[in-house]
């Protein structure tokens, strides 16, 4: 009996059956209980089917995978996006610690995503990015939106305002927020660098990100400094001073 019972929404005839015959063939512990080719049926299916697992293409016509999310009041499911690659899609996915894959479809991707999911499922461990996901869709300013952040033994969802500066540490970044509590995160700081630009957050140094919403003073010098709401301070290169100060000018 398998464990995941599962719907795809995809508006591409071709796209579903290479989806529906990559699951049957390769994720045995999966079954697919309908599949929809837009966001109306698609919502339908998940009400009428109550799926633990929806493969949900972004990218349709007359409303995207995230317009779906945002019409549905619970979500007691997981997603597995299928996306052609858009920067914005990816980084609110990765934000949300979502599970996505990039067109065309790579099988080990797909398994890897699913085997995932499963073991959470089995677990309990499962905090359901889609959840969050949803709740950034539905948010109407920066200052609620949430981030996932990995751990070894599941994850914690933070609010991006919380977020006092991040600090390079080789290939981890360390987190460092209001409530004086702080993370140690295995990926690199571009990679966060790429995703909180968009939300007040400035690379002031190679090992430095801050959140400008919480710089308190900025001391001059060839290398400058911005101090920050917790009473750390980051250093600010010279190339970086005046995107600085123009940040507080404008």
């Amino acid at each position: 009996m398998s464990d995941l019972k599962a719907i795809i929404i995809e508006d591409e005839a071709v796209s579903r059956e290479i989806l529906r015959n990559y699951i049957t063939s390769y994720c045995p512990d999966v079954t697919i209980l309908g599949e929809a080719p837009n966001i109306d049926e698609g919502q339908s299916l998940i009400k009428s089917k109550q799926p633990d697992l929806v493969f949900l293409d972004i990218e349709m016509p007359f409303g995207n995978g995230f317009d779906l999310l945002e019409r549905l009041d619970d979500i007691n499911f997981e997603v597995v996006f299928i996306t052609a690659y858009s920067n914005y899609a990816i980084k609110a996915l990765n934000i949300s610690a979502a599970y996505y894959i990039l067109k065309p479809i790579d099988i080990d991707e797909l398994v890897t995503a699913v085997g995932k999911i499963s073991a959470n499922i089995k677990n309990k461990t499962s905090i359901s990015s889609t959840k969050v996901l949803a709740e950034n869709i539905k948010s109407i300013s920066n200052k609620d939106q949430k981030i996932v952040l990995p751990q070894m033994d599941g994850f914690e969802v933070i609010k991006i305002a919380d977020i006092v500066r991040l600090e390079a540490a080789d290939n981890y970044t360390i987190f460092y927020l209001s409530n004086s509590k702080k993370y140690t995160i295995s990926k690199t700081l571009k990679y966060y660098e790429d995703l909180l630009s968009e939300f007040g957050f400035l690379r002031t140094h190679k090992s430095h990100l801050i959140n400008l919403s919480e710089v308190t003073k900025y001391k001059k010098g060839k290398t400058g400094q911005a101090m920050m709401s917790d009473g750390s301070s980051a250093l600010i290169t010279a190339t970086m001073k005046k995107e600085f100060v123009k940040w507080f000018a404008g």
